[in-house]
């Protein structure tokens, strides 16, 4: 029988568990594992130009197929570029898998050349880290990895010298025959009928629900039509929740709509459902609340919980909704309801192309996207605009995703998503939605597109700043500071790479310009020219927002900056 390293075992682990393809960088200490991959044929080796990128990119993959993706980096530098990424993977709980080349075995511990300890580096965004010091080790320690990555929701990461993986392997077959688990968690009868006999007694239930109600549409559509209960969403349940939904009141959360806010402060019952929604001023201060999660943990931490109950919602609502009676009254839902349209109503009005001017308002780019965009489209939005924009202007059905960085919040997260998802799901129309300061921070991603041979589409919302960040400081009184970015021209940058790269100056060119980059076969970027004071409104605006952007005017004139009111007033006021 042929020599097999601890390698081959890794890959062969791998590629039995499932596994497709590994996101990384090459490096010397990984030389072991690309080898093996490029000998075997086993699994694919995904050459992206960054670690961060390469962790998001299968941070996206396991999130579209709820299956394991794995990611690898180098010794040192390789490993520390994981580290963001992988944050974001641990934080919005998708299985990933890390490759954490190390140096030479015999010298850990000597200060050697790129030397970190990664049992340290990863300690914080994963479930599980461990060295693999001893070829006997492999493979149950990736089995281990693998297993607690997939059963907790998370990361793991497997720490592997690059000489141990060229080392002769003592084990040879893996250990994990078994499919995948799949437990179904109910609270207990007793729970259950307290629930029932308290919502039951109620008259206004609000529901929110959040990324925890995935798989469970008709069950949470059925538990509101018993209830009469309209619905809110948290971001990372829109995908789940907004679509065929006729008791939809729009999200809630610094991103959302008055109606979602209202919807949830006006009831005297809150059901929240598989959400661990992380705003405590939206929250109702006098209502009865109500929290179903499969994740004991999480019970009360973000509100006070008057009814706390462990469980997966399909199974949870299944048991629950023979217990229900019907509610007859409806006032409730039907108030909730005209909020949202009228809401819905001035949202799609901000919508609106002008033509003859230069620059587009960056919700119209967002609808025109909608429109344009594929029924199984799948969406990556950068933090910060783009995010808000996504949020209230694709429309989800069931069959498009919606990829973005919603719990961790970190820039430059469109791209590399959007990576991982055309990577894993070639047959499908990827989107990124970029800021220009997010594309900025891993341009050199654009390049793995024409490299990888991957069609994505990539739409940059190019307002020549941290926009966001602007209007936080505004918001707080602050001149905004450090914000401004001198962009190159992103389209000829784009076709440097090798990609349909097109700009769209003006509102008339943004839908021809969009429709030109979804239609081309292969990988594309359209430059969109947009407002850079448009002012995202929360559902709810403080006293202390109000003041802020007083004092953020007064500001604004005695330093001599009153042109920015101006066009502020310009973009928004008169319209």
């Amino acid at each position: 029988m042929a020599r097999q390293t601890v390698a081959d075992v890794l890959v062969d682990t791998l590629a039995a568990r499932g596994v497709e393809r590994i996101y990384g960088v090459s490096g010397d200490s990984l030389n072991g594992i690309t080898d093996s991959i490029r000998r075997h044929g086993h699994l694919r080796w995904v050459h992206v130009r960054h670690e961060e990128t390469a962790a998001f990119a299968a941070g996206a993959e396991a999130h579209l197929t709820g299956r394991l993706a794995v990611c690898a980096g180098s010794c040192g530098p390789g490993n520390l570029h994981l580290i963001n990424g992988l944050y974001d993977c641990h934080r919005s709980r998708v299985p990933v898998v890390a490759l954490a080349a190390q140096v030479p075995s015999s010298e850990i511990g000597s200060g050697y050349f790129q030397e970190t300890h990664p049992e340290h580096l990863f300690a914080q965004c994963s479930h599980y880290c461990e060295l693999v010091s001893q070829s006997e080790q492999m493979p149950r320690v990736l089995e281990i990895a693998m297993q607690t990555a997939v059963s907790r929701r998370g990361v793991a990461v497997v720490v592997l010298p690059g000489d141990v993986a060229l080392r002769e392997a003592s084990q040879r077959l893996s250990r994990l025959q078994f499919p995948e688990p799949s437990p179904l968690v109910c609270p207990s009868d007793d729970e259950l009928a307290a629930l029932a006999k308290l919502l039951d007694g109620a008259a206004r239930v609000t529901i929110l629900g959040g990324a925890g109600c995935a798989g469970a549409h008709a069950e949470l559509i059925e538990l509101a039509g018993r209830l009469n209960a309209p619905v809110v969403h948290a971001l990372r349940g829109k995908e789940f929740i907004e679509y065929d939904n006729p008791f939809d009141v729009g999200m809630t959360g610094l991103l959302g709509f008055s109606s979602g806010y209202h919807a949830m402060k006006s009831c005297d019952v809150l059901l929240m459902i598989g959400t661990d929604f992380p705003y405590q001023q939206f929250f109702p201060e006098s209502a009865t609340v109500v929290q179903i999660d499969v994740r004991g943990e999480q019970l009360g931490r973000r509100t006070k919980v008057d009814c706390g109950l462990v469980g997966d919602t399909k199974t949870t609502l299944r048991a629950l909704l023979p217990r229900l009676q019907q509610h007859r009254d409806d006032t409730h839902l039907k108030a909730a309801r005209a909020h949202y349209q009228h809401a819905r109503k001035g949202l799609d009005e901000l919508a609106t192309g002008e033509p003859g001017r230069t620059g587009s308002h960056p919700q119209y780019v967002a609808r025109v996207i909608d429109e344009l965009a594929a029924d199984d489209a799948i969406f990556a939005c950068d933090v910060g605009t783009p995010t808000i924009w996504a949020a209230r202007y694709l429309t989800m059905n069931g069959e498009r995703r919606l990829l973005g960085s919603f719990t961790h919040g970190s820039m430059a997260n469109a791209l590399p998503q959007a990576i991982g998802a055309q990577a894993s799901h070639s047959n499908r129309q990827v989107v990124a939605l970029s800021g220009d300061g997010g594309l900025a921070m891993l341009l050199g991603d654009l390049l793995s597109l024409r490299q990888l041979r991957l069609p994505v589409k990539v739409v940059v919302f190019r307002n020549d700043a941290l926009a966001f960040v602007e209007l936080e400081m505004k918001a707080t009184g602050i001149l905004d500071f450090g914000t401004e970015l001198e962009n190159p021209d992103f389209a000829r940058l784009a076709e440097a790479a090798g990609l349909l790269g097109l700009t769209a100056a003006r509102p008339e060119q943004v839908r021809p310009m969009i429709a030109q980059a979804l239609a081309h076969d292969g990988p594309a970027l359209v430059e969109v020219l947009v407002h850079r004071q448009e002012l995202a409104m929360p559902p709810s605006i403080s006293l202390e927002q109000v003041t802020g952007f007083g004092i953020f005017m007064a500001k604004a004139v005695l330093s001599g900056r009153g042109d920015e009111l101006i066009d502020l007033a310009k973009t928004n006021l008169f319209r």
